[in-house]
């Protein structure tokens, strides 16, 4: 069995409330910052130590705790090759806790490793023992999400250091891309710091809007963020990356603004969610897990014909009769409650 990223469109028009995107674009002073990127700065190699200390301060990290990435992406596929790379005599291994997103397993298919699936348990909760039960002598790496996408649920810290501390020789990485929003990290964790084999990546993508920019930091121990760099090509970052990554930790008032509306937005989804007796996890994330049964397929398709994109997850056996609702700027998400109330009316 092959594993691939799976396509998903990218519509020109119409609310695209299906990829977790910033649906308020980047901050202002962002675009700005790329605007005055200048000609000289195009046409040289980019220099990294601004980024590098606004990211040490924002994080309060030391330089040598993280690497830049292009894009979280990247810094998942530069760990899977750090993890499989030395192979022994046997296959490497990879435990993937499902559902989960496809990188995870599309890169490290494509560096050899097999595939080890650990479904989450009931109502999605990480079964940290069939996960240490899934380790073996092979398995190199571990892929955790916190807050788990698509379920927007968290795993307890608890259990996150307990299946790293418990597989020292497996690379742990825990996703935190939405972390933003939940307002709960390992980064800067002082236990956490501790495990060598524990990486944490973090993107600019979601709350900072910087998505189409593709940025993003990995942190963990020296000894092997040292290990991950020797993989990062050295311009990874391209300069127009460079200055609004800088620019968009400096916007506190927009980031603060952008998280308070989809607190908001979630707020609203949920009401609505419960007056049509629509079940749901509360999330942790900018996004909602709806389980809409056999009326997926039509909620999908009909909230596409009026322009409103959301994730149809129904296919996924992981995930069986559920759909994905991105809950960002406020107005988007009651449009995006209107229509759902037709669809559902509708289909009544």
């Amino acid at each position: 069995m092959s594993y691939t990223y799976e396509a998903v469109a990218r519509p020109k028009s119409g609310l695209r409330l299906h990829l977790n995107e910033n649906t308020g674009g980047c901050s202002r002073a962002v675009l700005d910052a790329i605007r005055a990127v200048s000609r000289h700065d195009v046409a040289f190699y980019p220099s990294y130590d601004d980024v590098v200390a606004a990211c040490a301060a924002r994080f309060d990290l030391a330089p040598e705790r993280f690497v830049l990435t292009n894009g979280l992406d990247e810094g998942i596929l530069v760990t899977t090759i750090t993890a499989l790379r030395d192979r022994g005599a046997d296959q490497p291994e990879a435990i993937v806790v499902v559902p989960a997103f496809d990188m995870y397993a599309s890169t490290s298919d494509a560096v050899g490793a097999r595939i080890v699936q650990v479904p989450l348990g009931r109502e999605f909760a990480v079964p940290v023992d069939d996960v240490l039960a899934a380790v073996s002598g092979r398995t190199r790496l571990l892929f955790l999400t916190s807050p788990n996408n698509p379920t927007g649920l968290l795993i307890p810290r608890a259990d996150i250091l307990r299946m790293a501390a418990a597989a020292p020789h497996v690379l742990v990485f825990l996703d935190e891309a939405y972390a933003d929003f939940a307002g709960v990290t390992l980064v800067g964790d002082a236990e956490a710091a501790a495990l060598p084999n524990l990486l944490i990546g973090r993107t600019f993508a979601k709350a900072y809007g910087i998505a189409g920019l593709r940025a993003g930091i990995v942190t963990g121990h020296p000894h092997t963020i040292a290990r991950l760099a020797r993989v990062v090509p050295p311009f990874s970052i391209n300069a127009c990356a460079a200055a609004a990554i800088r620019t968009g930790l400096a916007d506190r008032e927009y980031y603060d603004w952008y998280l308070a509306q989809v607190r908001e937005s979630k707020a609203l989804l949920y009401e609505a969610l419960r007056r049509w007796q629509l079940p749901f996890w509360e999330s942790a994330a900018n996004f909602v897990l709806v389980r809409a049964g056999d009326r997926a397929k039509a909620i999908v398709e009909g909230l596409a014909a009026r322009g409103i994109h959301i994730r149809d997850r129904s296919h996924d056996p992981s995930s069986p009769g559920c759909i994905r609702i991105t809950t960002g700027v406020v107005d988007h998400t009651t449009a995006c409650i209107r229509a759902l109330e037709e669809v559902l009316c509708g289909a009544a």
